[in-house]
């Protein structure tokens, strides 16, 4: 493998207490920066925090960042931000190493480095590690995989949504077990483009179509619905407050895996999607986080 060597770079991390702030913080430093400039995740913690960390190529106005913070989340979180120097490594090389193939029912996801090592008969996914999330070796999208398996054992979906898709690992899982049109939605254009990607590398760049819409705004899910089966690896309160639309796109008896759910954020959830008629069927924890398996009633 060549030696890539990535030069050091920046970072400023902080975390902020509720979910609106930290959104107004990251919004504001979006605006604030240009595009190349800065790269600037949130994301929420096990403790309900939500962790926000920048990346800078070079060195940072770390005044104008905490000017920046303060207007939108005040003096004490602007005063908690920590700023520090990522040293030069091959970060390519370091990731490959730790992201061994995993494995979850019929499903073998894997990296190029790894390809040898998918049985015959296993369907093997492979998603390289990248900036857009899920590569299946987090809890969330092993335990959609795992679910996804068993609904599949038992039923043949013909319309299928993948919600907030990622690097698409859902999806082409779909397409590659049904062999079957898979609509793949998320918010974001940089991961529609890599999901798009992966499911070419994965021979099924024709079965995923691939929409950027939030939530069920986009007229792709009307002309496809109702869906026999939907995967939503995303957040506990975007889960919740997809609860209404989502259930007017399901057919008579849907499956509906979700993920993405910190396990004490579980019960909301589930008590949002029984009220719109879907019950519980199967609980799955891994590494702190849950996955649920739905069905509509009828």
């Amino acid at each position: 493998m060549t030696t890539t060597l990535t030069p050091s770079t920046h970072r400023a991390t902080f975390a902020i207490g509720d979910e609106q702030t930290a959104k107004r913080v990251a919004d504001l430093l979006t605006e604030n920066f240009f595009e190349g400039e800065a790269a600037i995740a949130a994301f929420e913690g096990p403790a309900g925090c939500w962790d926000i960390t920048l990346h800078f190529a070079q060195a940072p106005d770390e005044n104008a960042i905490r000017e920046l913070v303060t207007a939108a989340a005040g003096e004490e979180v602007a005063r908690s931000i920590s700023f520090e120097t990522v040293e030069a490594r091959d970060w390519v090389k370091a990731t490959l190493d730790e992201l061994i193939p995993v494995h979850a029912g019929r499903f073998v996801v894997h990296g190029r480095h790894d390809r040898a090592k998918v049985p015959p008969n296993k369907a093997g996914i492979e998603i390289e590690a990248a900036l857009a999330f899920g590569t299946g070796h987090h809890g969330t999208t092993r335990g959609c995989l795992l679910l996804l398996d068993e609904v599949l054992k038992a039923n043949r979906p013909r319309r299928v949504l993948d919600l907030g898709t990622g690097t698409g690992v859902l999806a082409i899982a779909a397409a590659k077990a049904l062999r079957a049109r898979i609509l793949a939605s998320d918010i974001d254009p940089l991961s529609l483009r890599l999901a798009a990607e992966n499911a070419r590398l994965n021979g099924v760049g024709e079965l995923v179509e691939t929409v950027r819409a939030s939530g069920f705004s986009a007229p792709q899910f009307e002309l496809r619905a109702p869906f026999d089966l939907v995967l939503a690896n995303i957040l506990a309160n975007p889960l919740r407050q997809m609860a209404t639309p989502m259930s007017r796109h399901l057919a008579s008896g849907a499956h509906v895996i979700l993920s993405g759910l910190l396990t004490p954020q579980t019960t909301a959830v589930i008590a949002s999607y029984r009220a719109r008629g879907l019950v519980l069927k199967r609980h799955i924890r891994i590494e702190g986080w849950s996955s649920l398996l739905l069905v509509r009633a009828g």
